[in-house]
């Protein structure tokens, strides 16, 4: 489970509704600024379904011609019939062709909005690193957007489209099955029925719909439960992917495989348990199509036989009790399709949801978090910073720093709180109390002790985030030469999977290159310790101190060889750890503060 972390904010009511709010969530692409392309393109779906109602109305009177021609035994008749149907195919080719393009064009560019929305919210102000501190129901966001979005919109228009055909056509079809049928007579009495074929119609799609859902209630339950169950394989195996070399080196094969087939026999139980589900349905379901065609016949026959209707009002009239049948039954044949999308759109509002959680966090508990401020000084100001860790437990107390531009500080000490605190200058750590000032308008760039290679070009990996067209060759060749990492410049324009390709050392010094390139105004380096051998360490801390004289330096390495190499040093210690403090490069035997140190020395 995952700590508490952030504050709690009042979540989202279970009462209300998951289809309102993947509703209020999705429906303003309606309104978006090409909102006459797609309300004509909405347009275009709605008339040609009416087109294939009127070609299925066409053929259900076809069919009363055909028939009846067959029964007269006329030949011209007949063949005129052929031709009449030979248009009504060539028509229904075109219209469904025409239907099927129209709507996957508007599947795709609903899906495409509505998932640029999702990724915009979701990499904005870090909500993709902190909702993994959030509690919620949030896991695999990158499979919500990419795999949930595409399933609910598609499964969106398919089902209205299905619901919009089966409303028309169940419409005109009680109109012609009352008609055809007549009135007839009740067993014993001598009142009669009007359309009784209407009335069975819906007395058999009634016990049809309340048997397929009592049936099919356990399939939403367990199709949620399975999506999960497949979520968490797929993470599982990219994580293994993003992370072979480490695997083959450290041989953890093993350990990946049992943990593979752990979360497959996951999928295995709610496979059988969705089997189960789908059983009594599917065996309902087969029993009730089945007889669908044969009962309106044998209700129909007895006026056949007495000569009150001919071959041809007979089939029509069995063929109209089936459409009739089919458009009222679409929530038992459409109940495998709907749990798929109930399931799929609770997802995207459930990780959309818990997003708003983060900004309504951001607007209710300023005074539990730390606060970050901007200064028109190029200075950076921490004001009695105090940091916590996400589960609330106490890292640091009273963290008092003033840094110039242009200075070089060392921070030293427990390597959890030195993270901690980069992370909230970063804006990324809420978890404490205090003030950070940060100075307006200056670019403040940072480095992790592991830093991030997109798969493309070298030299776009370079230069990230910045695009590459802002910087030119011999400016890449030189941070490249700056970093230590020369020998790559030949190969700026080859694409490769650089975080496979190249050795963690030179991921690393490719990540300080871009220092040397961008050249911020300040810059915060992780901890270059792993990136550099000791004999290098302080090449690199000159060619910082040559290339970026103006740029202010705050790094957390682990060399004391780098100790002369910076104005202060700050000292961070642990909430109750008993390591001594250090001042200035010299040691003390006293033992720290134990509710946690800060000291700044020159």
């Amino acid at each position: 489970m995952r700590p508490s972390g952030l504050p709690g904010a009042p979540r989202p009511t279970r009462s209300q509704h998951a289809v309102r709010r993947f509703a209020a969530l999705t429906l303003p692409y309606w309104k978006s600024e090409r909102r006459w392309t797609i309300a004509f393109v909405t347009l275009m779906l709605l008339l040609l379904t009416i087109g294939q109602v009127a070609l299925v109305i066409w053929t259900s009177y076809w069919n009363r011609g055909f028939f009846d021609a067959l029964e007269a035994r006329s030949l011209d008749e007949l063949m005129r019939q052929i031709l009449v149907f030979a248009l009504i195919l060539v028509l229904t080719m075109a219209v469904t062709a025409l239907h099927m393009h129209v709507k996957r064009w508007l599947q795709l560019d609903w899906r495409r909005w509505v998932t640029t929305q999702l990724i915009e919210q979701w990499m904005t102000r870090s909500r993709h690193y902190r909702l993994q501190f959030l509690q919620g129901e949030h896991d695999n966001p990158d499979q919500r957007i990419a795999e949930d979005v595409r399933i609910a919109i598609e499964s969106t228009i398919s089902l209205a489209h299905s619901l919009t055909y089966s409303l028309l056509v169940g419409w005109i079809f009680i109109a012609i099955l009352a008609d055809l049928s007549g009135s007839t007579p009740l067993p014993g009495s001598t009142l009669e029925v009007p359309g009784y074929m209407v009335v069975l119609a819906f007395a058999y799609a009634g016990a049809g719909a309340l048997l397929g859902y009592l049936l099919g209630r356990p399939l939403v339950r367990t199709t949620n439960r399975l999506q999960s169950y497949e979520a968490n394989l797929r993470f599982s195996l990219a994580r293994a992917r993003e992370n072979s070399e480490a695997i083959a080196l450290t041989h953890g094969e093993g350990m990946e495989r049992r943990a593979a087939t752990r979360l497959f026999g996951d999928i295995a139980q709610g496979w059988d348990r969705q089997t189960l589900a789908y059983l009594g349905i599917v065996s309902f379901s087969t029993a009730y199509g089945n007889l669908m065609p044969i009962f309106p016949i044998l209700v129909a026959a007895p006026k056949f036989i007495a000569g009150a209707m001919t071959l041809g009002l007979l089939m029509q009239a069995a063929q109209a009790f089936e459409r009739l049948a089919s458009a009222l039954s679409w929530p038992i044949d459409k109940l495998g399709e709907i749990a798929t999308w109930r399931t799929s759109a609770g997802r995207i509002v459930s990780l959309h949801d818990d997003m708003l959680r983060l900004d309504d966090i951001d607007r209710h508990s300023e005074t539990a978090r730390i606060r970050i401020t901007h200064s028109t000084r190029a200075e950076l100001e921490l004001h009695e910073l105090a940091l916590d860790t996400p589960a609330g437990e106490p890292l640091v107390r009273g963290v008092n720093l003033h840094v110039r531009r242009g200075e070089r500080v060392l921070v030293a000490g427990d390597a959890q709180v030195k993270l901690a605190l980069f992370k909230a200058v970063a804006g990324l750590w809420p978890w404490g109390s205090g003030e950070i000032r940060l100075p307006e308008g200056q670019e403040m760039m940072f480095l992790p002790q592991h830093p991030f290679l997109p798969t493309g070009k070298l030299r776009d990996v370079l230069c990230y985030p910045q695009p590459s067209e802002r910087y030119a060759d011999a400016e890449l060749h030189r941070a490249l030469e700056c970093a230590g990492i020369d020998w790559l410049a030949p190969r700026l324009d080859e694409a490769d999977d650089w975080n496979h390709v190249l050795p963690v050392r030179a991921q690393q010094r490719l990540g300080t290159a871009r220092i040397f390139l961008q050249q911020p105004a300040w810059a915060f380096l992780e901890d270059m310790a792993g990136a550099f051998d000791t004999k290098d360490d302080v090449g690199i801390m000159e060619m910082l101190h040559h290339e970026l004289p103006n740029t202010t330096l705050l790094s957390a390495s682990r060399h004391s060889s780098l100790t002369h190499f910076f104005d202060r040093r700050l000292e961070l210690h642990r909430l109750g750890s008993r390591m001594s403090k250090t001042s200035a490069g010299e040691r003390s035997d006293q033992p720290a503060d134990v509710a946690g140190s800060a000291e700044v020395g020159r």
